[in-house]
């Protein structure tokens, strides 16, 4: 936000106060001054004027000039080349002090010159405020500027001081100049005198101006119909403030909407009104078209802008920059007004996309007051009447599906101290409150306060309380030692488990990325496990961060793809994120691997990253947790087969919760994502915490033998392993300490519609030896269970 010191003095007193006490005093009520501008400097100079002007004799653009400065005559080498006899000037003398230097008396290939004839940008104003002419040449003043004034800067209006403002996203009313001159007003403690326009506006004869809205992004719109203005150069102080504000001057009725603009907050667009017979407006989106903006040059129009339109027609981007075919041009006679508010999200996706920040997109992204409009509407009626002669003025045409119903509060003065730690009267926080405009009435210790309409931070009593520190000062907080109780430094359950989780898989040889939690609407389409309904942004920075995710792979495959691109062929990541949904956060755990997990070339060793690695590796995983047997099953994926291979993948379970889906990803998603077919899984780490664990039991191993004993059965196709081991430990689990699968195979010698399992089942006691007959015993039970309730046969 940019301030000019000659603004502010408008309304209040700053006689008495240096710029960096200002500045230093703005800062400490929480609103940072970041810089402080000149808008131009300069020592020793003065106005004078060029008696006579000659080419110099050793160079085709040096000229030698003898300027009257009223006491003396001097002579000038000047290199400009709009320099002539007759001219005002400015003029530097010896010893002056310009921004890029101290000027003294010199030879210019053999001629004397005795101080500078000075352009605007050699005074230190913004190259991007001057015109042309101003840029490649002297400036040159009036006809009437009096000859050896010593300020030539105050005579152009220039000795101003502009302050950087750096506002706070809470604080959007002070892009406001009269929000910022109320504010700057209670911390100063200066008494704040802003124009009175209220109900400038509210006359005119009657109207056929037709105003609506087809949209529920443009909630209020304003129109006003002009019939008679006269377009002439800007008054003095116009010029002036919108220089200090970063704008050029245009013409009186251009200013007066930019000026209108600058002072309320609300951006405002004059239409030419002979652009507009049909002296229709209406605001509405879902157009696709193209369109020829302000500034010449041609656009798409999406269905999700919002457009003004006159009979149909787009006439401009609202809220972004107006249409070239409205504009206000020398020839102008009559002017449609708009004042409206607009939906800052849809403003800011407009902006953005179109790359089109102007001062009115930026003010409606941070947010305009609900009032704002009518302030504006008055404002820029009571200077059109001033500067620009309007006359013929008709109604104001409002369209307004809700008015505007201010927000009454009370708090508590003893409240408020113990909040902050004070000892405040009440009398100090009435005069504060009385000095931000918030309309204090005291009943005992409750003050009753109506809050302005551009104060929409005003919520709550603390918002109050800050208030009221911020402008009495910090320093009046008392000094006290922080109460620190006594605590032990433990993990938390969540805590323990998340480090157990990466020392386990860093051990295995993954490693731990960190992605963007806000992703594109592409990665939101292909949440895997998502949390629910996802958090959009509402002014997100670009069109790959609008949400929060609600789901880690996509982002960690991002990452892959990253990485195979560079070459690596052996990639294994693994992330720990919160997801969020508009109802829960919730903690997710991302694997993707491809190539080999670990290998050594010099043992001959390598360890796939596949199916049975991935599937290997979440449950050991669970059995470092205390999850294991009965408590943990994989089922076949039916919960997601659009990412994972619908035939290579799989869902494991604790108990009955879904706890991860895992296995080969998609060829369809493995293209988008260009990737190879690599696994990944996704799993739910909140189930591992709303789930008991069991404890984990340590056994000391058998001093007695094993015996292991393998099966080939032959199975239903439908039937898996799982269902087998399953069978076996139930059955056996007296002796059964452990069962493998080793070999699936279907082909010559099996049915068609069947396969051929074969495991190796390893029996043993921690109490003795068993006898064949006990294991006999045991695996004939183990077959009958079998047979009965899978229809295993042994394979001959």
């Amino acid at each position: 936000m940019l301030i000019s010191r000659k603004w502010l003095s408008q309304y209040m007193d700053l006689s008495d106060i240096s710029d960096a006490a200002f500045a230093d005093a703005i800062t400490q009520a929480g609103l940072e001054v970041e810089a402080i501008h000149p808008l131009s400097s300069g020592t020793n100079l003065a106005i004078g004027e060029v008696l006579s002007c000659e080419m110099h004799p050793d160079s085709d653009h040096l000229h030698i000039c003898q300027v009257d400065l009223k006491d003396q005559v001097e002579q000038i080498v000047c290199g400009a080349p709009n320099v002539a006899k007759g001219q005002k000037v400015i003029v530097a003398k010896v010893g002056a002090k310009l921004p890029g230097g101290e000027i003294k008396a010199g030879s210019i290939r053999g001629v004397a010159s005795n101080g500078m004839i000075c352009s605007l940008a050699e005074l230190g104003v913004d190259p991007h405020l001057l015109s042309e002419e101003s840029k490649n040449g002297i400036e040159v003043l009036s006809a009437d500027a009096p000859i050896g004034h010593t300020d030539p800067l105050a005579y152009l209006g220039l000795n101003d001081t502009v302050f950087d403002v750096g506002l706070t996203p809470n604080r959007s009313d002070c892009q406001s100049a009269w929000a910022m001159a109320v504010e700057c007003g209670a911390i100063l403690h200066k008494e704040v005198m802003l124009p009175r326009v209220e109900g400038a506006s509210q006359k005119g004869s009657s109207t056929k101006l037709k105003i609506a809205s087809k949209t529920a992004k443009c909630p209020t719109f304003l129109g006003k119909v002009v019939n008679h203005v006269t377009i002439k150069e800007s008054p003095q102080w116009m010029k002036e403030l919108l220089l200090a504000s970063g704008m050029k001057s245009i013409n009186n009725v251009v200013d007066i909407s930019n000026i209108v603009m600058l002072e309320t907050g609300q951006p405002m667009h004059f239409y030419d009104i002979d652009a507009i017979p049909a002296q229709e407006i209406t605001v509405v989106d879902g157009l696709h078209t193209t369109y020829t903006a302000l500034d010449g040059n041609e656009y798409e129009v999406l269905p999700e802008d919002i457009m003004i339109t006159t009979e149909a027609k787009p006439i401009g981007f609202g809220g972004v920059m107006g249409g070239d075919d409205s504009k206000i041009e020398t020839t102008t006679k009559g002017i449609i007004i708009e004042a409206a508010s607009f939906d800052h999200v849809s403003i800011r996706n407009t902006a953005r996309r179109l790359n089109l920040n102007t001062d009115a997109s930026l003010r409606y992204q941070k947010g305009i007051e609900p009032l704002a409009v009518y302030k504006a509407m008055d404002r820029a009626i009571a200077l059109l009447e001033q500067y620009a002669d309007a006359s013929g003025l008709e109604e104001t045409v409002v369209y307004e599906t809700k008015q505007y119903e201010p927000t009454v509060l009370t708090v508590d003065a003893d409240s408020i101290n113990a909040m902050l730690g004070t000892d405040f009267t009440v009398e100090e926080m009435i005069e504060v409150l009385a000095d931000l405009k918030l309309s204090p009435i005291v009943c005992d210790h409750k003050i009753d306060l109506c809050i302005p309409s551009y104060r929409s931070d005003l919520k709550i009593e603390a918002d109050i309380a800050e208030e009221i520190i911020r402008i009495i000062g910090y320093d009046r907080l008392p000094s006290t030692l922080p109460l620190l109780p006594e605590s032990e430094g433990a993990l938390s359950p969540r805590q323990a488990m998340r480090r157990k989780i990466r020392t386990q898989l860093n051990q295995a040889g993954l490693y731990e990325a960190r992605t963007y939690t806000l992703i594109s609407d592409a990665f939101l389409e292909d949440a895997i496990l998502s949390a629910g309904e996802a958090v959009r942004l509402a002014v997100p920075m670009s069109e790959e961060r609008k949400s929060i995710r609600t789901s880690v792979l996509p982002s960690l495959l991002d990452a892959v793809s990253y990485n195979q691109n560079r070459s690596a062929k052996d990639v294994a990541l693994f992330e720990i994120s919160s997801v969020y949904s508009t109802e829960k956060e919730v903690e997710h755990l991302a694997i993707a691997m491809e190539g080999a997990l670990q290998k050594s070339r010099w043992q001959n060793i390598e360890i796939k990253a596949d199916f049975y690695t991935l599937k290997g590796l979440l449950m050991n995983l669970l059995q470092t947790f205390g999850f294991e047997g009965t408590r943990i099953s994989v089922k076949e994926n039916t919960v997601d087969t659009t990412h994972f291979h619908p035939y290579r993948s799989a869902c494991l379970y604790i108990g009955k919760d879904l706890f991860a889906v895992f296995g080969e990803i998609h060829p369809a998603m493995a293209k988008r994502y260009d990737v190879s077919r690599l696994v990944m899984a996704e799993a739910n780490i909140e189930v591992l915490l709303a789930n008991r664990a069991s404890k984990i039991k340590y056994e000391p191993i058998s001093k007695f033998p094993s015996v292991v004993r393998d099966l080939a059965l032959v199975v239903s196709q439908e039937v898996n392993a799982q269902q087998l081991i399953d069978i076996i430990r139930k059955n056996g689990k007296q002796y059964v300490s452990h069962v493998e699968v080793f070999d699936v195979y279907t082909g010559e010698h099996v049915a068609k519609g069947y396969k051929s399992i074969a495991l190796s089942i390893t029996f043993g006691s921690h109490e003795k030896t068993l006898t064949d007959e006990e294991i006999s015993a045991v695996n004939a039970k183990i077959m009958d269970a079998l047979q009965k309730e899978t229809n295993a046969q042994l394979r001959a």
